[in-house]
């Protein structure tokens, strides 16, 4: 399992409301399909993949590439509807439901985590809002050499609370921020523990139901038959890669999603209809590179958040961008070239710089 996290810090500050407003007067309400379909032929050979884009909430241009079940003796052709994991975009799902359940009161960016597991190095130290900007200082346990034995096995909570238990924390929490996957596998622990139930139901209750997600849900094994994507590496020719065990991830990776869902997520996380403005604001704020746990990018001065996901051999990201309300996806599961171009090209087309 990888975890691909790119940020890109800007320095435009945010401009002002009336702005924002006159240049969302004056955006296009279309794209260049041609054009967008002519880059997207030329990456038909180089990656398999679904991409979309919505702006103002209404989706402008959708399209799926490659196969979802690449296997010589059955290819199934990817759709729009095709459904693949998306790693670490899973952590922006995970910090929208503790920001939920801190507006309701049940918990608060101050609280250690002793009062949920105190066994665990720093416990009394670490607060919710250390493991949610990744300033904990606890060792990311995906990096340890012993994971790729472990990976494609099925693991407990107690197993997995133990693991973290034994590891020797990288810093001191609050002295700088380093990404790590076991912040957010304890999130969505103490997720379960405040709501009592398991984080796969939290999401369906407190996300996916509540803005009609269709296509998001907590991962198991790969069914291509229920238009899941199965993931694949280059080797001269599409190779299957070994599937995670998704009780592994759990809050730090384990969701299946599409691009037009995480375009639908995205849009109504920035107009409120997940967390409130100030819950917003923390998420967004940057510091060192992380937000909670919203990551920055920038685009010939247009300042978008969101976060990449990677997890075996698939590959996503989900960028948001609140003034021109412009909203890009894209999830694959098998890349043989630069994906951040064809989204560099893909946003010049949309924005008509060529």
């Amino acid at each position: 399992m990888q975890y691909l996290i790119w940020t890109i810090k800007s320095k435009t500050p945010f401009l002002t409301l009336l702005v924002s407003l006159y240049i969302n007067m004056g955006l296009a309400q279309s794209i260049n399909r041609a054009k967008v379909d002519s880059l997207m032929d030329v990456m038909a050979d180089k990656a398999m993949l679904s991409i979309a884009l919505s702006q103002n909430g209404e989706l402008i241009y959708s399209r799926a590439i490659g196969y979802s079940d690449a296997d010589t003796t059955h290819k199934v052709h990817a759709t729009i509807n095709t459904r693949y994991r998306i790693g670490s975009i899973s952590k922006v799902f995970t910090s929208v439901i503790i920001f939920q359940m801190i507006e309701e009161g049940k918990i608060q960016l101050f609280n250690p985590l002793s009062e949920y597991f105190p066994d665990l190095p720093n416990a009394k130290k670490i607060t919710i809002g250390n493991l949610l900007n990744h300033s904990s200082g606890l060792h990311n346990f995906t990096d340890d050499s012993s994971y790729t034995s472990m990976q494609n096995k099925k693991a407990t909570k107690a197993e997995m609370l133990s693991k973290f238990k034994e590891q020797v924390p990288d810093f001191e929490p609050n002295s700088k921020h380093q990404y790590s996957n076991t912040n957010f596998i304890l999130l969505g622990y103490i997720a379960e523990i405040l709501d009592n139930k398991p984080y796969a139901e939290i999401v369906q209750q407190r996300i996916c139901r509540t803005i009609g997600l269709k296509n998001t849900y907590y991962g198991g094994k790969i069914n291509t038959k229920n238009q899941e994507a199965q993931s694949y590496t280059w080797q001269g020719r599409w190779v299957p890669v070994t599937e995670t065990d998704m009780s592994i991830p759990g809050g730090a990776g384990a969701l299946v999603s599409n691009p037009s869902d995480l375009n639908f997520f995205m849009t109504a996380l920035f107009n409120g209809k997940l967390v409130n403005d100030n819950s917003l604001r923390d998420m967004i704020t940057i510091k060192d590179g992380y937000g909670m746990d919203l990551v920055q990018y920038t685009f010939d001065g247009k300042t978008g958040y969101g976060h990449n996901g990677g997890i075996d051999g698939f590959k996503s990201q989900a960028v948001y961008y609140p003034q021109e309300k412009l909203a890009v996806s894209y999830t694959a599961n098998g890349v043989n070239t630069s994906i951040s171009k064809m989204i560099v090209g893909i946003l010049n087309i949309y924005f008509n710089n060529k």
